[in-house]
C-alpha cells in the first residue's frame, strides 16, 4: 500500500489521525504522553521523542481589551483594513489609536519525533508537532506605528506577554525523510551537502553502531522561487542534549594524542565518527583534524578503521560543510 500511494500521500493520510491525537493530549502532560497517545492512533508506526527546539514566536492574532479574539490572523487583518482605504497608513491609524486592540503571538517549541520506515540511513518518518501558547503582546496603534512592521511586530520597548488561553499541540508535518531527498535531487540532480552527509553515514563505522535518526534531525524548508519552482532546503540537527564535548586536541597534533581526542569526542557524543559529522554541521571539531588523521594514516598509523579513513580521505579532496 505504501509503495502504491508513495510516502507523500502515505504521511498525508496519516495527517488526520495526527491531528485529532494533538487535540486531545494536554500540553501539561508531557512529550511522554503525546507519543503514547499516537502509538494507540497509529500502531504500525513506533514513533518516539528526539529533540525539542523552542524559543521562537510567530505572529498570531488580535484580541480586544477583554480577551474577546477580534481575528486569528493579524497581518492579513492589516492588509485587509489598509486596502479599504487606499493604503493610506495615516488613515489606518486614525481609525483605531483610541481603540484597545493588542496583538498575540503564538510562542512555541518544535517537537521532533521519528520512527524507523527501512534501513537506510534516511528511511525514517519525520513528524513534527508545535506546542503553542498564545500570548497577548503590544498594544496596536499605541506607538504611533509608521510602518507595518511597527504596527504588527514592534522591537522597541518591553513586552510582557499575557497568556490568552492554555497551551496545545499542533499538527505541523510529516514525511519520510529519505522521500524528501530524492525530491530534492529530482529538482537538482547536483547532490547537495546533506545528501553527502547521509552517504558519508551510510559508508561510515556510525551506520554499523547506530541509525542516523538516533542521532541527528533535518530540518526542511519548501518553497516557491520567482518562477514558482520548488525550492528545497535541508538542514541536519544534532539531537544530542546539552553542549557538545570539547575537543582536546590543539592544531598540529597527530599520531596517538589525536587518536585518544577523537576517541574522547566519540564517546561523549555517543556513536564512532562523531568527531567527523560534527566537523562538518559545527565549529565543535577543526577542519584542520580531517587533514591530520589522514597524514597519520598514510603514514601507517591507522586509529581509524579503513572505511572511515576513506570518508575522510574523501572529504579533503572535495570538501563539504552545513
Amino acid at each position: 500500500m505504501k509503495e502504491a500511494l508513495g510516502w507523500t500521500e502515505h504521511c498525508k493520510s496519516m495527517a488526520p489521525a495526527i491531528v485529532e491525537t494533538c487535540s486531545k493530549v494536554a500540553v501539561s502532560s508531557g512529550s511522554g504522553a503525546l507519543v503514547k497517545a499516537l502509538s494507540s492512533a497509529l500502531p504500525e508506526w513506533r514513533f518516539r521523542h528526539a529533540m525539542s527546539r523552542g524559543g521562537w514566536y510567530r505572529l498570531g492574532g488580535i484580541v480586544d481589551a477583554n480577551g474577546a479574539k477580534i481575528t486569528d490572523n493579524l497581518e492579513k487583518w492589516v492588509e485587509d483594513s489598509l486596502d479599504e482605504r487606499d493604503g493610506d497608513f495615516g488613515l489606518l491609524n486614525d481609525d483605531f489609536i483610541g481603540k484597545k486592540l493588542f496583538a498575540t503571538r503564538l510562542v512555541g517549541q518544535t517537537h521532533y519525533l521519528v520512527a524507523a520506515a527501512d534501513d537506510s540511513a534516511a528511511g525514517f518518518l519525520q513528524l513534527e508537532i508545535e506546542d503553542l501558547h498564545e500570548m497577548r503582546a503590544h498594544q496596536l496603534f499605541a506607538n504611533d506605528p509608521s510602518t507595518l512592521e511597527e504596527l504588527v511586530d514592534p522591537r522597541a520597548g518591553s513586552i510582557q506577554p499575557v497568556p490568552c488561553a492554555l497551551p496545545y499541540y499542533a499538527f505541523r508535518r510529516i514525511h519520510h525523510v529519505g522521500a524528501f531527498l530524492k525530491r530534492m535531487l529530482a529538482q537538482k540532480p547536483e547532490p547537495a551537502s546533506i545528501h553527502r552527509m547521509v552517504e558519508d553515514w551510510s559508508k561510515s563505522s556510525a551506520s554499523h553502531t547506530s541509525a542516523f535518526y538516533n542521532h541527528w534531525v533535518i530540518a526542511t524548508r519548501e518553497h516557491l522561487d520567482r518562477y514558482h519552482q520548488p525550492v528545497f532546503r535541508a538542514q541536519p540537527i544534532a539531537t544530542l542534549a546539552g553542549e557538545l564535548p570539547d575537543f582536546e586536541a590543539a592544531d598540529g597534533t597527530s599520531g596517538l594524542k589525536l587518536s585518544e581526542a577523537l576517541i574522547h569526542f566519540d564517546r561523549a557524543a555517543g556513536y564512532p565518527m562523531a568527531w567527523y559529522f560534527n566537523m562538518l554541521t559545527s565549529k565543535a571539531v577543526p577542519h584542520w583534524v580531517a587533514q591530520a588523521v589522514v597524514e597519520d594514516s598514510l603514514s601507517g598509523f591507522a586509529y581509524l578503521p579503513q572505511r572511515d579513513a576513506e570518508v575522510v580521505r574523501s572529504w579533503l579532496h572535495r570538501p563539504y560543510s552545513l
